[in-house]
């Protein structure tokens, strides 16, 4: 079952990415971290869905998204720069595992730090600070890192950033790799959040079952 939302505002955050305000159904109910599938109610769109997962938290009065936009693939994502308020959106019920099981290690890449952001903002509110918290994120560049600001500035948690394709003297260049978490956990009794494109989310999850992980503390939509 579908339910169509109106958008309100959409504003341009990086060079790729987008925050989309919409109108909330009544009685909407999503867990931080959970997801949707959107389809833009156009013609010739109304069959092609794609995950996203809010930003927002369940007791706003509106639902927001921070969506990445990819202009080089001829799909949803390349068609959320030409949005504008008014247009329409379907959306299915929430869905996915990726919700708050207490502090962790929250190993992203690229758009994947969306379910973490949800969850993250939840547990500052609640708790007031993130203690506990190491969050890992991988980019492309230093210019893809979504809401860079508002992670580097939330009490207690701990960031750590890494750039693939360009070298700069803030971020490592270098991948998530099992030597890359050697060097900057300190063990491996934590819960994991992992999200990103499946081979990443594979890979990750292969290095915490080598380092005796237990499924249960490996929280991920795949």
């Amino acid at each position: 079952m579908s339910t169509t939302l109106t958008l309100k505002e959409i504003e341009q955050q990086t060079h790729n990415v987008y925050r989309l305000v919409f109108d909330k159904p009544e009685g909407w109910d999503i867990k931080p971290g959970q997801a949707i599938e959107m389809k833009l109610d156009m013609d010739g769109w109304r069959d092609e869905g794609r995950p996203f997962t809010p930003t927002s938290l369940p007791d706003w009065d509106h639902l927001e998204f921070t969506i990445k936009s990819y202009p080089d693939h001829d799909g949803v994502t390349a068609r959320i720069p030409k949005l504008t308020s008014g247009d329409k959106v379907m959306i299915s019920e929430p869905w996915g595992a990726i919700t708050d099981h207490g502090p962790g290690i929250f190993i992203g890449a690229g758009a994947g730090v969306t379910p973490f952001i949800a969850i993250l903002r939840d547990r500052v509110r609640r708790e007031g600070s993130l203690d506990g918290s190491t969050l890992i994120l991988s980019n492309d560049t230093a210019d893809d890192i979504i809401l860079h600001d508002e992670l580097v500035g939330m009490p207690g948690l701990s960031t750590i950033f890494t750039i693939t394709d360009e070298k700069t003297e803030a971020y490592p260049n270098r991948r998530i790799d099992e030597e890359f978490l050697d060097e900057v956990l300190h063990g491996w009794r934590e819960e994991f959040y992992v999200c990103g494109p499946r081979p990443f989310e594979d890979d990750i999850k292969s290095i915490l079952y080598k380092k005796g992980v237990p499924d249960e503390k490996i929280h991920c939509d795949h």
